[in-house]
């Protein structure tokens, strides 16, 4: 059976709106071990440019954009707005828009360690599934010094789910 359905790709990258670009970045490379790919803008429009293609407020300011690259390639987009109507609280994952980004480790006890070191919030955890699809994972979520949060997750044997596959 065939689909005339065209094919997405890959995930390219998330972009994620932080209230201090600096501080974001800095978290993300010397934390997190991203490192950063280039800075585009700024953006600013006197039209509804911003408003047609970004849907945020129609003179909404883009002072830069910044991209970052994961350790394992995955990217970043970071957005620091500037605007009258600026929502500055997180959402929660119960939110609708709520969302967290997660990180794969190898050794769950050595990140932990080093998120430890740098003063960063974790949650209650890690998590280790040991039953059903997910039976291998550990995970833990851990907040961004601006309240953002984030996930660690490890299955350096797999998971349960990709043994039923092969």
């Amino acid at each position: 059976m065939t689909s005339d359905r065209k094919t997405i790709g890959g995930l390219d990258h998330i972009g994620l709106t932080v209230p201090d670009i600096e501080l974001a970045t800095a978290f993300f490379n010397d934390v997190l071990g991203c490192t950063t790919l280039f800075d585009v803008g700024p953006f600013e429009a006197n039209d509804n440019w911003m408003t047609d293609y970004l849907a945020v407020d129609a003179r909404a300011k883009l002072p830069k954009v910044r991209m970052l690259k994961t350790a394992s390639g995955g990217m970043l987009e970071l957005f620091q707005y500037q605007t009258k109507d600026q929502v500055t609280i997180p959402p929660r994952n119960s939110d609708v828009g709520g969302h967290h980004v997660c990180f794969y480790v190898e050794d769950m006890e050595a990140a932990l360690a080093h998120l430890r070191a740098h003063g960063v919030k974790l949650l209650a955890g890690p998590v280790h599934m040991t039953e059903g699809p997910s039976a291998g994972l550990s995970w833990i979520y851990f907040m961004a010094p601006w309240g953002m949060q984030l996930e660690l997750a490890s299955y350096p044997h797999g998971m349960a789910y990709q043994t039923s596959m092969q």
